[in-house]
């Protein structure tokens, strides 16, 4: 997520990899209990390496107790792109570990199967997780852990939370005055933007992408970009900008916004959960909240992420994925090895209750998505992020925000209704 207009554009383009999955990412598991039965068949889990090592012993006792072999393939690059290829070659997974928002291209692609949760195991899943992986009134994949932005505050600096992004912005100048930091606020854009970093303050400025039906799903039909909701927040946020308080900068990306946070040259920065191993390292006495909202304006609300198994609907042991995904991951013991990995919120409530005692953060993060939206997972997502991503940029560089933005709006209307 730390790249997700970059790697959300590129995983949702439809040009598929020439080549599959070679031997070179095959880190292939398979439990070797002599007690177990013979196999009688084989079941194939792609994930990344983080989670590839974690899944082996919850695999190893699933092929012990099923008399089958489980293999795990680490698949770290070009996840989603890889998936749709290998499925329609015929030599895909039967499980996919990934991101909520493949959702809608996997289903156009015929990639993946409903999964068959009961009423019980639906509970026991936090609701704006289970939410995220509804599609077309269907679950597609069982949550297994949550991610949002929130606002990362060197407590040194600053030792109050800043009500609003105005507050926050006089903060970050006032150090910036006695040299006690360099910028106001670490929030990546880069040259070609990140609406995924954006998007609290679009949305707190009034702007959004997509509106909702009556059933709450995400209506392509109502683009909310090029509008003059979209234009007045632009507005808003060029003032934020190189040209007006320079609390945005096209200087601050993907690669150096966490690191000059961590260097101390700014008190505040937006990102995730990814950003907090590096935040320990360096020694940053920090706290998390919500990102603030503009004076008077919406609230700020961060896109809501889930990672998911999916049920791969080409894979050749269907029933087999069905159990392991809808009675091993929806397991406390498989979703705090799963965070163990990688410290996300589990969607799991039994595991985020067994882990939150000794990790004072979850319950922070858990607050800072009380607004929150999930990422959309329709196809037309696509369309988004490369137009708005762009404009962002511009803007933030002092190009004129109503031209940038509708501009952008008939660059993304044109692509979805072509």
């Amino acid at each position: 997520m730390r790249i997700r207009a970059a790697g959300v554009a590129g995983a949702l383009t439809l040009a598929l990899l020439a080549a599959g999955c070679g031997d070179k990412t095959d880190k292939s598991t398979a439990s070797d209990n002599p007690s177990a039965k013979a196999p009688t068949g084989e079941l194939v889990i792609w994930a990344d390496d983080k989670r590839s090592a974690a899944l082996k012993p919850f695999a190893d006792k699933f092929g012990a107790e099923n008399g089958v072999t489980v293999k795990i393939q680490a698949i770290s690059k070009d996840q989603q792109t890889t998936f749709v290829t290998a499925s329609q070659q015929g030599s895909g997974p039967d499980v996919m570990v990934g991101a909520h928002d493949w959702i809608g291209n996997l289903v156009q692609n015929g990639a993946i199967d409903p999964v068959q949760l009961s009423d019980a195991q639906k509970s026991g899943i936090a609701a704006n997780a289970l939410k995220a992986v509804t599609f077309n009134g269907q679950t597609y994949g069982v949550p297994y852990a949550t991610e949002n932005l929130a606002l990362i505050r060197n407590t040194d600096l600053a030792p109050q939370a800043p009500a609003t992004i105005e507050d926050l912005v006089t903060a970050g100048q006032k150090l910036k005055t006695e040299k006690k930091a360099s910028e106001i606020l670490c929030l990546q854009v880069g040259q070609t933007g990140d609406a995924y970093h954006l998007y609290p303050l679009y949305s707190s400025a009034g702007g959004y992408l997509f509106g909702t039906t009556a059933n709450g799903d995400y209506n392509p039909k109502d683009l909310g970009v090029g509008t003059p909701a979209s234009v007045a927040a632009f507005k808003k946020i060029a003032a934020l900008g190189e040209k007006g308080s320079g609390a945005l900068k096209r200087s601050i990306t993907s690669d150096n916004s966490i690191s000059t946070f961590t260097g101390k040259k700014c008190a505040f920065l937006v990102s995730g959960p990814w950003a907090i191993t590096d935040v320990k390292k360096a020694g940053i006495k920090y706290d998390i909240t919500p990102v603030p909202p503009f004076a008077g304006g919406k609230p700020a609300q961060p896109f809501l992420g889930v990672q998911t198994f999916y049920v791969a609907a080409k894979g050749k042991n269907k029933a087999l994925a069905q159990e392991f995904v809808t009675n091993y991951v929806t397991t406390p013991d498989l979703a705090v090895a799963l965070y163990q990995a990688e410290p996300r919120p589990p969607a799991l409530t039994a595991a985020f209750d067994q882990v939150k005692g000794s990790d004072p953060d979850l319950a922070k993060w858990q607050a800072a998505a009380k607004d929150g939206i999930p990422l959309p997972s329709i196809p037309e997502m696509a369309a988004i992020w490369d137009p708005f991503g762009k404009a962002e940029a511009a803007v933030v560089g002092g190009a004129d925000p109503a031209k940038t933005i509708e501009a952008a709006g008939k660059t993304i209307s044109a692509s979805i209704n072509k």
